[in-house]
């Protein structure tokens, strides 16, 4: 698909500059190479210009003036698309989703710690920040793959283990695979507490059912329910073709619903690269790969992206019937302006005419199965720099509080707290769902990863397996996870490695 298909011209702007962005991270941030060899607390930013009155200055591409003081508490939000909107324009800095969602509560619950907050990439980037020496006291990030990507890399992570438990958080009352998820990536330890989800749910459009006389999918619904459902709606009426169903399949492998983990446990929790060791040819993870094979295979269900839901890169909006997608989108579906580039308003009003939103739970792989995919998580990270660890700590602790996790269910994303308090406040704070079902949105229970003891997590490209072997280069399930268990990814690995990079 077209990376700019659709897309307004912040968000070109924003690509452009994301691309620039990552190849300076990798290449050009201090401690960045040297982070393959040290511990993943030893990496120290280069420091920046400080003012005589506890100012950090910190220089951005967009040239907008930044500073940080000494007595403020810089909290760095990261790879969650509603953070980043509004923020690229002169005088707009993205801030109105984190006020509105978590802000404006924290410094309501903490009047005397002053809060200095900022987004990727709007004005500053990592390693802005890792140039100017002024490391954030909180980051809110994606634990699954920015771990070591990112904050492992720049020395910015520590075992939270004692932390968490000195200030009484009680892991155990939260989402289960979202706990596991950060320790499957923390080196044997904890490097950060899970906040909140974006769930991936199973948006239908009800214009299609109810056109051809199709029973709307339910709770619980199995993959070969959908995949009736799928052949049936995957048809032409007139000069009309319509999708019948859509789930990206590098999420479904990489948050597949068995919690399988594709490194092989090894003697370390941090082995040398080549010593790094994939399984993707067990017998599980060709049962997984099967189920998504006849989907991509299915006639005129062509991939090409889950933003086809509402137009995406299709003709005519409103043509395909069912996609797995996240929580944020069904919220811009919806058309909350919390969740849309304001550029895009106009076509998402005008695309929304041919899609009558209804959500359930995403497909299972049985019978009687309650799991979902692994969390689409976002987790908060105190880094050893930091100069107001207790303070962090103290407002980490806040937003896992029933009072803040119902505030952030009662914007639209799942909370890791599962009271029914939490729960029943889902969607509570936005009129835009008030006309649409969501009581789906807890179902379930999130595929938990396991054996992920003594391993070390790698990006590894698993695009390969459909994307590439299967849709481009026409290979079977059997052989393209073969090919890329095999030849792929330790070639990556290979490359990445004689980089300087250890993701």
């Amino acid at each position: 698909m077209s990376d700019n298909q659709g897309m307004s011209r912040r968000g070109f702007v924003r690509n452009g500059a994301l691309l620039g962005g990552l190849a300076a991270l990798g290449a050009g941030l201090p401690g960045t190479a040297a982070a393959a060899t040290t511990s993943s607390t030893s990496a120290v930013p280069r420091a920046g210009a400080r003012s005589a009155a506890g100012t950090v200055d910190i220089p951005n591409r967009y040239g907008k003036p930044f500073s940080v003081d000494d007595d403020e508490l810089f909290i760095f939000a990261v790879n969650f698309k509603p953070f980043e909107l509004g923020g690229d324009d002169e005088g707009r800095e993205a801030t109105r989703y984190f006020d509105t969602v978590f802000g404006d509560a924290i410094r309501a619950k903490f009047p005397n710690v002053k809060i200095k907050y900022a987004t990727w990439d709007y004005p500053i980037r990592y390693e802005d920040i890792a140039k100017a020496g002024r490391v954030p006291d909180l980051i809110i990030e994606d634990p699954r793959t920015r771990i070591d990507r990112d904050l492992e890399p720049l020395g910015w992570v520590q075992d939270m283990t004692s932390m968490v438990q000195q200030a009484g958080i009680d892991l155990s009352a939260l989402n289960l695979g979202t706990v596991e998820l950060v320790k499957s990536r923390s080196d044997g330890g904890l490097y950060g507490v899970p906040v909140f989800i974006d769930e991936h749910v199973l948006l239908y459009n009800k214009l299609i059912f109810d056109k051809f006389g199709v029973r709307y999918p339910r709770v619980g619904s199995t993959y070969d329910d959908i995949y009736k459902t799928a052949k049936t709606l995957t048809r032409n009426d007139g000069i009309d073709h319509y999708k019948g169903f859509m789930q990206h399949p590098d999420n479904y492998l990489a948050l597949n619903q068995v919690g399988l983990y594709p490194f092989v446990p090894g003697s370390s929790e941090q082995p040398a690269p080549e010593d790094v060791k994939v399984n993707l040819t067990s017998v599980e993870w060709k049962r997984v790969a099967d189920n998504m094979h006849r989907f991509l295979m299915l006639p005129g269900n062509t991939f090409t992206t889950v933003d086809d839901f509402f137009k995406g890169d299709m003709s005519f909006p409103g043509h395909l019937a069912m996609a797995v997608h996240t929580l944020s989108k069904l919220n811009a579906y919806a058309l909350n302006d919390l969740y849309i580039e304001e550029d895009d308003i106009e076509d998402y009003s005008e695309w929304a005419k041919s899609v009558k939103i209804g959500v359930t739970s995403m497909p299972v792989l049985s019978r009687g199965s309650t799991a979902i995919y692994q969390p689409n998580a976002r987790a908060a990270f105190i880094p050893p720099q930091s100069a107001h660890k207790e303070n962090s700590l103290e407002i980490i602790k806040y937003l896992v509080s029933e009072e803040i996790q119902t505030r952030i269910s009662s914007y639209g994303v799942k909370a890791v707290l599962q009271t029914d308090a939490v729960v029943n406040a889902f969607g509570t704070a936005l009129p835009q769902l008030q006309g649409i079902d969501t009581s789906a949105v807890y179902w379930g229970d999130n595929a938990v990863v396991t054996n992920y003891q003594n391993t070390e997590y790698w990006d590894i490209p698993l695009y390969k397996v459909f994307r590439q072997h299967v849709l481009i280069d026409g290979m079977d399930v059997a052989s393209s996870l073969q090919v890329a268990e095999q030849v792929d990814i330790p070639n990556y690995i290979k490359a990445q490695a004689a980089a300087g990079l250890t993701w």
